[in-house]
């Protein structure tokens, strides 16, 4: 049986960073142009409680603090993987669309933001990184 490289887990956490960067590139654009459209002075926005009360769109930035809960996690199964050396096809593929999960997450709850599509395919995440963090126990001990 050929071994999988180590690379091959790291490039679902590198397709998580690069997500995460299109977030936020989406959140500077919309906050930017709302400050604009709305004529805020930035400094308004010097606390995220001011900034919940007087932005309108407010969707990129929730999804980028999203980006931050589980995906720790993630991060951490994908070093994980890669430091023990128990590199698997399951695995890369489960960390391939737990990545896809998130990047549909992101995209509901950038545009259109429908709680009930956002919160199945959100469950369906944390459910698969349950999985993935249950076959890496289970390769290790």
């Amino acid at each position: 049986m050929h071994a999988l490289s180590p690379v091959a887990m790291l490039m679902p956490m590198v397709a998580m960073v690069a997500l995460t960067f299109i977030v936020w590139l989406r959140l500077y654009v919309v906050r930017v142009g709302e400050l604009r459209e709305r004529r805020i002075d930035p400094q308004r926005l010097a606390s995220a409680k001011a900034a919940g009360e007087l932005l309108a769109r407010t969707q990129a930035s929730d999804n980028l603090r999203n980006l931050f809960e589980m995906p720790v996690l993630f991060y951490a199964l994908c070093l994980a993987v890669v430091s023990v050396g128990v590199t698997s096809p399951f695995l890369v593929n489960g960390a391939w669309a737990y990545v896809v999960s998130r990047a549909v997450h992101s995209l509901i709850h950038c545009t259109y933001n429908r709680v009930m599509h956002r919160f199945i395919v959100y469950a369906t995440s944390c459910v698969l990184l349950a999985v993935l963090w249950a076959a890496f126990l289970a390769r290790v001990l």
